[in-house]
């Protein structure tokens, strides 16, 4: 047999399906409903068995389900039970025969929408108990779409990353999610009847809650971001968006809240914003200090060169030696400058960090002084890190310094290294940029007077100090913070007012096993003079007169060039051998990087020494410059140049002439930041 939904007919008609095993049942009812056809049109399709309806409404849409029920037949009503349960709208009618009470109780309990006594079965009555069932039905779908809605809304409610609360229109808590528990540590029992003033943090002004609530109870939303605090008293920030709930006249009856948490997204943004403001001032602090360079090399020059020619012990040999004094003092800070701003040129060795330390902190007792207890525990199996000795020295110099005028009447200054292990769950709860793997940490914490809280956020900006003016600089611990980051570390400062100070510097570890490298010795040497042909190239007049004149009297032949085109004509008409260029990495004109280019075609015996005020990528960029075995740093004296010329020319730190140096390997030894 065809049904109605095969048969294409008419929406309009409504399709209704009887199960049954009488045939005789069927006839009966279709010519009922046929007679009341102007009334409610249908059309009337019929199952033998349960099996046979199950496949037929699997086939079709039914809008009605006409169901035989036979007393006693306990079967049945279960099927009916079963076929009900298994997620079917479909409105039923059971059609049953001298039925009882309690089994028109099971029956209704079953699942069915009514029951019709067979024997009462008119076109009347059956029409009548379909269209009630019909509308029954219709409503109890319309209270199940809202009923559904609803579930959906709590669930989107109750599993919402955002913050949700709702409180009745006095402002008492009724309601608060779970992300509001979870992030507030305060739980529904606690809150409930309560003011959300339980999470001010008193970081806004009191006129920002009266513009709140003027707000909403005008009936406005009212949006801001908020510094809240949670039930532990940490402060978090939230967006946050409030907004009145009305009945159906109108009235506000609730005021409900929606807020996302921004504390972990502000305090990347203020990492952020404050590590450009660092670099900012870092540029700023490089381009000053090669100036400051070039005028302390020229001070400190004309005063050795002034020493030289006074009588041992006058009046005038103490001037100068003050003047001296100054210099290196004002070197000091440059060099502080050009550690800050990450542009300290660096001699990287893969190394271990306890020994380095070990070595550093004999030379630290003298710096805090005796009445400082001054210990250093290292770290067992520490893994090896890149790293340049002379700025691991400036940093614990730094911090030790720290440390002593943070303890004026005598403390402790401890100093550790340790292994740790960075991961992700660590990370997440730093909240800040780092990355995961394994470090070697340099701890230093002392007993002292501590940093107060509105300070601890500032402690690593340049000129930033707490101390009595010309107490200190206030680059110390920017020093500390620019080699760090040049050294692709993090550091961190902990502190509370009168509770001592901690300082934790981590160092990523290197991967590979190559041995470490002892610091090269940095002492102070003989200066020794000597015969060779030496070409000094220098744009700053004073300074290359003053060191011409240095070398001069200690043997040298010096020719004087302004720059490298000066230089490479001097090159070119010189009729003897050139040993040595002593020559400015950045020159107008004709850098010192593209001197030693065309020496190396021109004279390939002649070795170079580079000289520079600037550091970092400057310096870096000319690709001929090693920090080891080439390359002075200025601020220098002209003993310093002197030594280091000698060394070049005997070869001592392994320097080889310019056109030998273009098929070596790249050196390990780098310069700059990161």
């Amino acid at each position: 047999m065809s049904t109605a939904v095969e048969l294409g007919l008419s929406p309009s008609l409504l399709p209704v399906l009887l199960v049954g095993n009488l045939e005789e049942d069927f006839f009966l009812i279709r010519e009922i409903l046929q007679r009341s056809r102007s009334a409610l049109p249908t059309e009337l399709d019929h199952a033998r068995s349960l099996e046979e309806a199950e496949e037929m409404l699997q086939r079709g849409h039914y809008g009605l389900v006409l169901f035989e029920h036979h007393t006693g037949d306990a079967a049945a009503t279960k099927l009916l039970a079963e076929f009900l349960h298994t997620g079917r709208t479909i409105p039923f009618i059971v059609l049953t025969e001298h039925a009882d009470e309690k089994a028109v109780a099971e029956i209704i309990e079953a699942g069915a929408s009514d029951c019709v006594e067979k024997s009462q079965l008119t076109g009347a009555n059956l029409l009548r108990t379909i269209r009630c069932t019909l509308n029954l039905h219709s409503t109890r779908q319309q209270w199940q779409l809202a009923e559904e809605s609803l579930r959906k809304l709590s669930c989107a409610v109750e599993q919402s990353a955002d913050i949700i609360f709702i409180t009745n229109n006095e402002g008492q808590i009724e309601y608060v999610n779970p992300a509001f528990e979870a992030l507030t540590g305060y739980s529904q029992q606690e809150v409930a009847g309560k003011s959300p003033s339980i999470l001010k943090s008193s970081e806004q002004a009191p006129a920002l809650y009266r513009e709140l609530w003027e707000t909403i109870r005008s009936g406005g939303v009212y949006r801001s971001v908020l510094v809240n605090r949670k039930k532990t008293g940490e402060l978090y920030y939230v967006d946050e968006s409030i907004s009145p709930i009305r009945d159906a006249d109108g009235r506000i009856t609730h005021f409900i809240s929606n807020a996302r948490d921004l504390t972990k997204r502000l305090h990347l943004e203020a990492q952020l914003l404050q590590a450009q403001k660092m670099d900012a001032i870092g540029r700023l602090a490089g381009g000053v200090a090669h100036d400051f360079n070039n005028l302390l090399t020229i001070i400190t020059s004309y005063s050795e060169l002034a020493l030289d020619s006074v009588a041992p012990g006058s009046p005038a040999q103490t001037r100068i030696q003050e003047v001296l004094s100054a210099a290196r003092r004002a070197a000091d800070l440059t060099r502080q400058l050009l550690a800050f701003s990450r542009n300290q040129p660096q001699a990287l060795r893969v190394a271990e960090l306890n020994p380095v330390v070990s070595g550093i902190v004999k030379t630290l007792h003298r710096l805090i002084g005796e009445d400082i207890e001054l210990t250093f525990t290292p770290g067992e199996e520490l893994g090896r890190v890149r790293l340049d000795p002379v700025q691991i020295e400036q940093i614990l110099m730094n911090l030790a310094a720290n440390s002593r005028d943070a303890m004026p009447e005598g403390g402790r200054c401890t100093i550790e290294t340790s292994n740790v292990e960075l991961d992700e769950e660590y990370v997440g709860h730093k909240r800040a940029v780092i990355p995961t793997g394994r470090y070697a940490v340099l701890t230093v914490s002392d007993t002292g007077t501590g940093i107060p809280a509105d300070h601890l956020t500032h402690v690593f900006e340049p000129f930033y100090t707490t101390k009595a003016f010309g107490q200190g600089t206030g680059l110390g611990l920017a020093t500390v913070y620019g080699i760090v980051k040049q050294n692709h570390g993090f550091v961190w400062a902990y502190s509370e007012g009168g509770m001592g100070t901690v300082f934790k510097i981590y160092l990523p570890c290197v991967q590979d096993r190559l041995a470490a490298i002892e610091a090269p010795d940095i002492g102070s040497e003989t200066v020794r003079g000597g015969t060779e042909t030496l070409l000094l190239v220098e744009d700053e007049d004073a300074l290359r007169r003053a060191a011409a004149e240095f070398l001069s009297l200690r043997g040298y032949s010096v020719l004087e060039a302004r720059d490298g085109l000066e230089a490479l004509s001097v090159a070119k008409n010189h009729g003897s051998t050139i040993h040595l260029a002593v020559t400015d990495v950045v020159m107008p004109h004709f850098s010192g990087g593209q001197l030693a280019n065309e020496l190396s075609t021109l004279r390939p015996e002649t070795r170079v020494l580079f000289l520079s005020g600037y550091a970092g990528q400057t310096v870096l960029d000319h690709k001929v410059v090693d920090i080891e075995n080439n390359f002075l740093q200025k601020p220098f004296t002209l003993k310093q140049l002197a030594s280091k010329v000698r060394a070049v020319l005997d070869n001592r730190g392994n320097s080889v002439p310019i056109a030998d140096r273009a098929i070596e390997h790249p050196s390990t030894v780098t310069v700059g930041s990161e």
